[in-house]
């Protein structure tokens, strides 16, 4: 594999790292994350109209610049690095995922306006009785004349109280597990006045992301709600969450990358016995072990990322491996660097407690190791996925 980026890529590159570095500090950020506001809005409108990030993947019939998965790669590395709360990854990757495979008049309007920033998009999919399979949906949308009525539980809404439309994956035919039967519905979302039908509960996650769960009940929709062909989603979910795991599994590089390079100097600085703890042949044993599982990490991503849009089963192979290699290494780096940090490692002024939390999460969304393996074992085994 060719890891050298396009110069079109390093501009990109550059330009979101530069922005970052000059108006992102982690101090503010965080600040803002734990505010009633939860986010900046002035970064998202940077990112829509300074840096145009937001329409960079995006097909140009839709505003946007027409690049591809790479983009999306670079870009969340670099948000990754700088610890980004804002929702890129859930609005730009898996909302346009979503919206451009499911198709249609009302999903492409919504689209349309993913670039210039207005839309900020929630995907309502896991319940709280859902089990490993990503298909396990038991809400509901039957059919009443010109409408849908949606009865059920969502749990864990990712970006929901930032969100400006919501996408449910609701069950209009078939048993619990099937995943034929599977529906999307597009509607506009108020964080802060839901529509009748709708209770929605806030949360601030470890990593200082949002997220949410909702509660329908009996909530009428139109049926120009409904986005590709009724019973038909599937597909387009699971390319979508695909879509959204080699995303996090950048961002996840671009955090690992800062760990290891934070680890690196504090270890010159921190001085034991009168020498700094880096010239300690154990230590610095283990800070290459963890640049080791860095470059793993690295190489499985560009695997996944440059696979995207290979035929099912080899982009589905391609995304477990990433993602079980990115869960592992995000574990040992991030466990060793707040080791080696010594009691700092989890204070709230240095970042590497904040990466640490973030590295933890990211292990487990859009899937886990353990889900990801399974998926991977049945790939290989010739199973039906």
């Amino acid at each position: 594999m060719d890891f050298t980026l396009t110069g079109e890529q390093a501009v990109l590159r550059d330009a979101v790292r530069g922005y970052l570095a000059g108006r992102y500090p982690l101090a503010q950020s965080r600040a803002a994350a734990r505010s009633e506001e939860r986010w900046q809005p002035a970064v998202w409108r940077a990112f829509a109209s300074e840096l145009g990030i937001l329409g960079a993947a995006l097909p140009e019939s839709a505003g946007g610049l027409g690049g591809g998965a790479e983009e999306t790669m670079v870009i969340a590395e670099e948000l990754g690095g700088a610890l980004v709360v804002e929702p890129y990854i859930g609005t730009a990757v898996v909302g346009a995922a979503l919206l451009r495979e499911a198709g249609g008049d009302s999903a492409a309007a919504v689209l349309e306006r993913i670039a210039d920033g207005d839309v900020r998009i929630g995907f309502a999919l896991t319940e709280p009785a859902s089990g490993r399979e990503p298909w396990d949906v038991q809400v509901r949308a039957s059919r009443d004349g010109d409408e849908y009525v949606l009865s059920g539980t969502k749990t864990v809404v990712a970006d929901l109280p930032l969100a400006t439309h919501l996408v449910v994956a609701a069950r209009t035919s078939g048993e619990r597990l099937d995943r034929d039967g599977l529906s999307l519905l597009l509607f506009e979302f108020d964080p802060q006045a839901p529509p009748n039908g709708v209770a929605a509960r806030y949360f601030r996650t470890i990593d200082d992301h949002h997220t949410g769960d909702l509660e329908f009940s009996d909530l009428r929709v139109p049926v120009s709600a409904l986005i590709g062909t009724e019973g038909t989603a599937w597909e387009a979910i699971e390319r979508a969450l695909d879509d959204g795991a080699a995303a996090v599994c950048s961002e996840a590089v671009g955090i690992m990358r800062r760990v290891v390079a934070e680890t690196v100097e504090y270890t010159k600085q921190r001085n034991q016995f009168g020498v700094p703890i880096g010239t300690f042949q154990v230590l610095q044993h283990r800070m290459v072990d963890m640049y080791l599982e860095l470059e793993q990490a690295v190489a499985a991503v560009y695997l996944a990322v440059l696979n995207l849009d290979a035929e099912p089963r080899q982009r589905r192979r391609a995304v477990s491996a990433a993602k079980v290699t990115v869960a592992r290494a995000a574990r040992f780096i991030g466990q060793n660097a707040v080791q080696l940090h010594g009691g700092m490692g989890l204070t709230e002024e240095l970042a590497i407690g904040h990466c640490f939390k973030r590295l933890t999460v990211i292990e487990t969304e859009f899937g886990s190791a353990t889900d990801h393996l399974r998926r991977y074992a049945g790939i290989r085994s010739g199973a039906s996925q």
